[in-house]
């Protein structure tokens, strides 16, 4: 079957279907799961073509619901044709854009509207938005809300780019009485800034230089201010990219408490130690940053515990020259690590080895992002009535990252040479066959999601 075609039904000994793995036929009609057949019959409609994929797993496409695509305005960065590209060739069918690393943000719905044109025609898999809180733009956040975006995102402290200020006290008090009965939620990038004093003759290119600067206090002081605000306004809060375990408990303690609070962390926290970066290795750099391996091993108890509800990428790319590294120096280079072509293969590599199914690949990378971002009733699931959204894999099959497989637009990574597990075939979008074995469907069939606003 050529890639770009439509598929009427796919095959195979291991459909990932709810918690269990059975032989089935997955029919479709319309860009929808039509049907769920038992392996052995046959869909009884005619001009059926069945993609038979024998072994390999057919799960729900991947919803990755934290992505910098950076356009418009730092494409050299990253845009959506390279984006979503890499996104289809991970397996990932639905990626959701951060509103900052864009110029201009998605802060108002003027910006909005420029996201939207930059992104007509550009996109291989669907792409939903989030908006940004910003100091003074409270008054936007409704107008938003009903243009459809899936919610929206700050920062407690500097981003990182002067166009996405982070917020005050005030701010955010201002934002939660906007969002009061919406249903809509607030994701907060959860550190404050605290004053630590970096000794004078710290080695910039040591990576612990740069670990000493933002401990993990920083996130214990932000993830109670996150706290106390989800109880007092009783709106949907989330944290994303958690890195530090220690502010769980206190985490688990607000849920008890009726926080409507949930919780992400990403594939670098849960794959990388901060004891394996090398001096001057500044691919490694992101914020909050990569912690210890004993730290990892606890996001890993959360995760099967279900203290952690999903894992994202928090694909945060930049230009070469932006990672310093020719110099080396961590205090100075971009911090954000790309791996959306690489999710599933991560995840994979390291949770087999801890016990993870194939089901919880579903729940923590499809069903539990789709929930946040407000997509529940249309992807994340094989079942009638869902987008016909799925990846072909294969679980067993190692592969090796080299710089020429990577489609994101810049090549640096700290995963480049590794060996990984899991091997992406094919990714179907709404019935219709986007990637295939390294190749791409010629032209972008993604669309553009926009979000009802939800009354509750």
């Amino acid at each position: 079957m050529e890639v770009g075609s439509p598929v009427s039904a796919v095959r195979s000994q291991r459909v990932v279907l709810g918690n269990k793995v059975c032989p089935a036929v997955v029919t479709i009609k319309d860009g929808r799961i039509h049907k769920i057949l038992p392996d052995g019959e046959d869909p009884d409609e005619g001009g059926f073509e069945v993609l038979d994929m024998g072994d390999s797993v057919v799960m729900p496409g991947i919803v990755d619901c934290h992505v910098h695509v950076n356009e418009p305005g730092r494409t050299s960065w990253e845009g959506f044709w390279t984006a979503t590209r890499a996104a289809a060739a991970g397996g990932v069918t639905t990626i959701v854009d951060m509103p900052l690393n864009s110029i201009p943000p998605t802060t108002t719905l003027h910006n909005f509207h420029e996201k939207l044109r930059e992104a007509a025609g550009k996109c291989f898999v669907d792409t939903a938005f989030w908006g940004g809180v910003i100091p003074g733009n409270q008054h936007e956040l409704r107008p938003l809300l009903n243009a459809g975006v899936a919610g929206f995102k700050c920062f407690l402290i500097h981003s990182g780019v002067e166009e996405f200020p982070h917020v005050t006290l005030s701010d955010l008090h201002a934002a939660m009485k906007m969002l009061q009965g919406t249903g809509s939620v607030l994701l907060f990038h959860a550190e404050l800034e605290c004053h630590q004093e970096t000794p004078e003759l710290a080695d910039p290119c040591q990576y612990t230089t740069f670990l000493q600067s933002r401990p993990d206090v920083m996130e214990m002081e932000a993830i109670q201010t996150i706290i106390d605000l989800c109880l007092q306004y009783k709106v949907r809060c989330h944290i994303v990219h958690l890195a530090a375990a220690k502010p769980l408990k206190m985490i688990q303690k607000a849920r008890q408490a009726g926080a409507l609070l949930t919780v992400e962390t990403t594939h670098h926290y849960l794959n990388l130690c901060a004891e394996n970066i090398p001096a001057g290795a500044t691919q490694f750099k992101c914020c909050p940053p990569i912690r210890g391996a004993a730290n990892q091993a606890k996001l890993w108890s959360a995760l099967k515990d279900g203290q952690i509800d999903m894992v994202v990428s928090d694909h945060s790319p930049c230009t070469p020259d932006l990672k310093n590294l020719g110099s080396g120096d961590f205090t100075k280079a971009w911090g954000g690590i790309s791996s959306l072509q690489f999710g599933l293969p991560l995840f994979w590599t390291s949770a087999t080895q801890k016990g993870f199914q194939l089901a919880d690949v579903v729940r923590l990378l499809s069903q539990e992002t789709v929930r946040l971002c407000s997509l529940d009733q249309q992807k994340g699931s094989i079942q009638p009535g869902y987008d016909a959204d799925l990846v072909i894999w294969d679980p067993e099959r190692e592969f090796k990252i080299h710089e020429a497989d990577i489609h994101h637009k810049n090549k640096v990574t700290p995963y480049l040479g590794i060996t990984l597990r899991g091997l992406v075939h094919a990714t179907v979008l709404r019935g219709q066959l986007v990637y295939r074995d390294g190749v791409f469907c010629t032209e972008p069939l993604g669309k553009s999601i926009l979000i009802p606003a939800r009354k509750i």
